[in-house]
């Protein structure tokens, strides 16, 4: 089954680590040397049978996104 989604973000990566709550699966997913974590229903996770080193593309649907940097500090001389 092919879907298409109206969402531009998408990454491909691999499941390196589940951690399976009550009702909620915390996913973590390497794309490259960064790792993105995502918390999808418990439900969701097992009809999906995931399961590590499965492949999988994290689509990211966002308004906005933040950066943040951390200021230099200006050493006098």
């Amino acid at each position: 089954m092919h879907m298409t989604l109206a969402a531009r973000n998408r990454l491909e990566g691999e499941v390196v680590e589940i951690q399976f709550g009550g009702v909620m699966a915390h996913v973590v997913v390497r794309v490259g040397k960064n790792l993105i974590e995502s918390v999808i229903t418990k439900r969701s996770a097992d009809e999906m049978k995931l399961k590590v080193r499965d492949k999988v593309s994290a689509v990211i649907k966002s308004t906005e996104v933040m950066l943040q940097k951390e200021r230099t500090r200006l050493t006098h001389t």
